[in-house]
């Protein structure tokens, strides 16, 4: 199995595990890059059973909405405005979410869309975050 430079290989297997036994699948369908809902099939209430199967792996509470709460409010502008991103929501998720492509999250997006962009990668570097966190 080969990971991008700079992640942990045993954060990452085991996050490929939480995943692959939540999905069914097999550590190979698992990469960094594969979009969980569009690549591997899950659906959001499998998002819910990987969730918590992570959270019990590394001992975290995974914020729900984690990743949407963080373009609310970028510097004092709304980062989203009648659940869509705006410009600087935008911005701010792209700085949070760095795997995922550029091109995926933008200004006018429904915040209810952003849940397709999440990639096997999006899980790692939350649960890298938080067990920082944790830590610290």
């Amino acid at each position: 199995m080969s990971v991008p430079e700079g992640v942990d290989a045993k954060t990452f297997q085991t996050v490929q595990r939480c995943i692959c036994d939540a999905l069914e699948l097999d550590p190979e369908e698992v990469t960094y890059d594969a979009r969980l809902l569009d690549d591997l099939g899950a659906e959001s209430l499998d998002l819910l059973d990987v969730v918590f199967r992570l959270e019990r792996a590394f001992g975290i509470q995974i914020p729900r909405g984690g990743l949407e709460a963080r373009a609310k409010d970028v510097d004092g502008e709304p980062g989203e405005v009648d659940g869509r991103l705006t410009a600087a929501g935008a911005r701010r998720l792209l700085e949070v979410m760095p795997e995922v492509p550029p091109n995926e999250i933008r200004e006018g997006m429904k915040t209810s869309e952003l849940a397709r962009s999440f990639r096997v990668g999006t899980f790692y570097n939350v649960v890298t975050a938080l067990v920082a966190q944790k830590a610290s």
